[in-house]
């Protein structure tokens, strides 16, 4: 017994050296899986991603020119300088008066008017027995365009107000003259200031709007040289030439005035882009204006330069915005998609029955996992807008059996979507 226990001695070293040489391999192999799952995991994180609306876009930024159907409009006394009837931007009908030039002495003549009209007011103050409703009512309605006169900033309307109160001053002053026991002096100044009113309004030039249209007073002389008829002299070169600066407000005329087409006008861009050299006539883009605000555009004429594409674009909004300048900044929206949006590391490709590339997603519920197909709408670099694919898409399109579809499911907003899933 004794040589027997002593035989068990002997092994139970070696058993419990293999023991532990085996708990260390297992260890060894864990560790050895940990650090490559670590690895991987840093290489190719898998990260939780929750779905939800969202837009995708491809842009680009240019400068343009903008052209437009305009007509200047300039009569014979240009040198005297001008006064506008019709304000930068408004809209006129043809034959509407737009501005007139000063007569040749109507410095002159305007001081004694003024002059005339202070004589007229003081003889008015020395009546106070005047009770005419007609007389009362002028001073009411003067009293109040004063009022409002004061709330004013733009300059044409402060004439305008200026000119209605001066007229509304004549008639109380013609009344008065009626109604006052010194009439007849009040009557004299009156015929005097008509005179010299009448002088003033026959020798100004009042010139009209041959077209409609919007009114400006922005002439930069290139009227006649960016226009629709221009397009297919127009290039790169043509363009840089003028030494327009970008952003900068073409400066008001004191000698003339335009009429602007307000149904359409173009921006002609030099551009270099792939999505540029993909474009033809007819395409419809989206414009980003400075001011943020973004219109919609139609691709009207091309034109092939050796590296390059001259790209014209006919715009039928937003041109009041563009009307004091000839040269700008913009984007052009070449594309715009919304939806479902998810990264681009979360789809997986791989191919459909019908040897079609197909993506699809991996859903995580709760700690279960799902495979979803889904179709890709549009894609960006690193985003892309998404959609389910309906039954019939898949077995029509993709060759998916019956009994694959019963598998199907589908993405909705806020599902929780693998990043990076191992595959």
């Amino acid at each position: 017994m004794k040589e027997i226990s002593k035989i068990n001695n002997k092994k139970t070293p070696k058993k419990n050296m293999k023991k532990v040489a085996i708990c260390y391999a297992i260890g060894l192999i864990i560790l050895v899986y940990f650090v490559y799952a670590i690895i991987q995991l840093i290489k190719h994180p898998t990260e939780v991603f929750m779905i939800e609306n969202g837009g995708l876009s491809e842009e680009e930024s240019a400068v343009g020119y903008v052209i437009r159907n305009e007509t200047v409009v300039q009569g014979d006394n240009y040198k005297n300088g001008m006064i506008q009837i019709k304000t930068e931007g408004e809209r006129v009908a043809k034959g509407d008066s737009i501005y007139r030039y000063y007569s040749n002495n109507e410095e002159t003549l305007v001081k004694k008017i003024e002059e005339l009209d202070l004589k007229i007011q003081a003889a008015m103050e020395n009546e106070n027995d005047l009770f005419s409703s007609d007389m009362k009512l002028l001073e009411n309605q003067i009293s109040q365009k004063l009022n409002e006169v004061s709330n004013l900033k733009d300059v044409q309307k402060i004439l305008e107000y200026k000119k209605d109160i001066n007229t509304k001053i004549t008639k109380k002053a013609k009344i008065a003259g009626e109604l006052s026991p010194q009439g007849s002096y009040i009557r004299k100044l009156i015929e005097e200031r008509s005179s010299y009113e009448n002088s003033l309004n026959s020798g100004a030039e009042y010139v009209t709007a041959e077209s409609s249209g919007i009114v400006s007073y922005r002439v930069d002389g290139l009227e006649s040289v960016l226009t629709k008829e221009s397009f297919s002299t127009l290039n790169k070169k043509f363009l840089e030439d003028l030494k327009l600066k970008t952003g900068e407000i073409v400066a008001t005329s004191n000698e003339n005035g335009k009429i602007i087409d307000n149904f359409e006008a173009y921006i002609a861009a030099s551009l270099e882009s792939q999505k540029s050299k993909e474009a033809k006539i007819g395409d419809s883009v989206s414009l980003r204006l400075s001011n943020s605000q973004v219109i919609t555009a139609k691709i009207e004429y091309i034109v092939e330069e050796e590296n390059s594409r001259l790209l014209i674009f006919k715009i039928t909004n937003g041109l009041e915005l563009l009307s004091g300048y000839r040269k700008i900044t913009f984007d052009i929206i070449w594309w715009s998609y919304s939806g479902l949006k998810v990264p681009n590391d979360a789809l997986i490709k791989e191919t459909a029955p019908t040897g079609q590339d197909i993506y699809y997603i991996v859903r995580n519920r709760m700690g279960y996992t799902d495979k979803i197909l889904i179709k890709v709408l549009k894609q960006n670099e690193a985003y892309s807008i998404i959609s389910n694919y309906t039954n019939e898409e898949l077995r029509d399109k993709m060759g998916y059996t019956d009994k694959d579809l019963k598998q199907v499911k589908t993405i909705v907003l806020h599902d929780e979507i693998m990043l990076n899933p191992k595959v």
